[in-house]
């Protein structure tokens, strides 16, 4: 239960301090852009079984492989929207795999 709680926590709550911290000038906007960055996850669709506890999304999902990892730190380079998705999809992974990497049994 601390899993999910932590998981759901960290892809819906606490970006809401991301963007209090690091766009505090439009963090309301920044916020649901990083909430729409979950669209990630629609990659897992194209996987069988679409949900598996004991697979690491990292580097099995197209849209979670270190080539768009990758790809989303460039974006750290871009001002505007850009930036904040890639802020969102960092963070995004970073959830994803402490999801599988720190909850092991």
């Amino acid at each position: 239960m601390l899993k999910s709680f932590t998981h759901y926590f960290l892809h819906l709550v606490f970006p809401v301090f991301i963007a209090l911290v690091f766009f505090r000038k439009n963090w309301k906007k920044a916020y649901l852009i990083m909430l729409a960055t979950m669209l990630v996850d629609l990659d897992h669709l194209f996987a069988n079984p679409v949900f598996d506890p004991s697979r690491n999304s990292i580097g099995f999902h197209f849209l979670h492989s270190y080539y768009a990892i990758g790809i989303y730190f460039l974006m750290l380079f871009f001002k505007g929207n850009i930036r904040i998705i890639a802020v969102g999809l960092l963070f995004h992974m970073f959830t994803d795999f402490q999801d599988f990497s720190l909850w092991q049994h």
